[in-house]
């Protein structure tokens, strides 16, 4: 396999929080590594497509920074391919404007997305946020479960399954179906979920909207006809769970 253009010392510092960076444009990958460097991560960058997806499933990160326009594979398919081996955390970075882009990594699987040019200490913000989300969630008790209509959610497992099949979710999508799971029936705007879910206080309110898209087409027998996480329009979305959450147990 070819070597990553550009490793940090981090190996000289156990513990620090891997981030693979897949970013051609050099001067971009560079300020990227400085500013992971500064907050105290492990940053890895390639400038390659393929070699990102290899390097990916051989080093296991705890979190990727992918660019859309890449060599050889593009930014969506390494994604798409990613998530059929892993659910590692990833933020996009699209082109101003390339709205299409966005939405093509958000369905695929993105957890957030940043569109260039972008404030570093932005980008620095949204890992932090998204490994907030993914490193420091509090671990259930063992066994605990909630059963909500023919779907069985582990929160210790971080495990969903509807009618008895196992399904295979990001962990956003999962933190988003959790988030819903503890409030039943309440409303919540699209920019309430983004700083609940996401932690941010600001961002594009379209990410929630992929992501509820995604969740719809695993847990409701209709997507296009939902009746679990329902929309209230003009105002957000709800879930209404069918009898109500079975206790945890």
């Amino acid at each position: 396999m070819t070597q990553p253009d550009q490793t940090t010392d981090g190996g000289s510092r156990a513990g620090r929080l891997r981030v693979l960076v897949v970013e051609d444009d050099h001067a971009v990958a560079q300020v990227i590594s400085d500013y992971l460097q500064r907050a105290d991560y492990n940053p890895v960058v390639v400038s390659d497509g393929m070699v990102g997806l290899e390097l990916a499933h051989q080093m296991a990160p705890d979190l990727v920074i992918l660019d859309v326009m890449l060599p050889g594979l593009n930014g969506v398919q390494v994604l798409q391919q990613l998530r059929t081996r892993s659910q590692v955390p990833v933020i996009m970075l699209t082109s101003l404007g390339a709205e299409d882009d966005r939405l093509r990594g958000l369905g695929a699987g993105a957890d957030d997305y940043l569109t260039k040019p972008f404030s570093p200490r932005e980008l620095v913000l949204r890992v932090q946020a998204v490994l907030r989300r993914t490193t420091t969630m509090p671990v259930a008790p063992a066994g605990e479960v909630a059963r909500v209509g023919d779907l069985e959610v582990d929160r210790a497992a971080r495990v969903v399954s509807k009618a008895g099949r196992r399904l295979t979710m990001t962990n956003k999508e999962f933190d988003l179906l959790v988030f819903l799971l503890e409030h039943p029936g309440r409303v919540f705007r699209r920019d309430e979920l983004l700083r609940e879910v996401w932690s941010y206080d600001f961002g594009d309110a379209s990410t929630v909207t992929v992501h509820v898209r995604r969740l719809r087409s695993k847990i409701e027998d209709d997507p296009a006809r939902p009746t679990a996480l329902v929309t209230v329009w003009g105002v957000g979305y709800r879930f209404d769970p069918p009898g109500g959450v079975g206790a945890p147990r």
